[in-house]
């Protein structure tokens, strides 16, 4: 049976690649074919996106960047600030047809977000219109730093707010100095009401293959999505 997730975060800059990637090695590791898929891709580095390039890394079948990246822009910005900066109109269907063609490819595909939940992704809709649209259960990358907390249960509310599933959460260990890190993740264990996936801890140098070893796959349980 074929699955998908749709990874969202706390907030900008909080690991939603990382994880995505060590999301794609663990299921690569069980005998799936994988694919990974970034859904608008906002701040290149020497003319790459260098989340497109880790997720096309950590995909093990045969796809294109344009098909893992329907949206890619310079500025590191909002997706609709720089969509209008550029003059390209972001069309939540054309992402939708170039999920589906993924999705008849592979057995998983692990679908990145931008930035938070409710990021704007044109004048009128936001990612979680995209999410909805897709209606994948969601795994919610939180980025353990001061406030999130409150960030953490505020995205996990929108989501069920917008009908969806949350399927579980992964602590993202991305400030070595936060004070009382276990007790945080406790609380969100105890808060959040879906499994916690894995605790990745603050090592820069480790990379989406040696991440695999802090995530706990088994505890997703499996979605249908074809």
């Amino acid at each position: 049976m074929k699955q998908g997730y749709f990874i969202t975060g706390t907030d900008t800059g909080v690991g939603k690649t990382t994880i995505s990637c060590a999301l794609l090695q663990a299921f690569a590791a069980q005998g799936n074919k994988v694919v990974g898929m970034k859904l608008i891709a906002a701040g290149s580095e020497n003319g790459k996106w260098l989340d497109v390039e880790q997720l096309l890394a950590a995909s093990n079948i045969s796809v294109t960047r344009q098909h893992i990246n329907p949206y890619a822009f310079d500025p590191p910005v909002s997706p609709h600030i720089a969509a209008q900066q550029t003059g390209v109109g972001i069309d939540l269907t054309v992402i939708h047809q170039t999920y589906q063609k993924l999705s008849s490819k592979a057995d998983i595909v692990i679908v990145e977000g931008a930035g938070g939940f409710l990021v704007p992704v044109n004048q009128h809709q936001t990612g979680a219109d995209l999410a909805k649209l897709l209606n994948l259960p969601v795994i919610l990358v939180v980025g353990m730093r001061l406030g999130c907390l409150n960030h953490a249960l505020l995205t996990a509310q929108a989501i069920r707010a917008a009908g969806l599933t949350l399927a579980g959460w992964v602590a993202n260990c991305i400030d070595p100095q936060m004070l009382f890190l276990a007790e945080n993740i406790a609380t969100l264990e105890q808060r959040l009401g879906c499994p916690l996936v894995g605790v990745l801890p603050f090592d820069k140098r480790i990379d989406a293959q040696e991440n695999v070893k802090y995530l706990d796959v088994t505890k997703l349980n499996c979605y249908s999505i074809g």
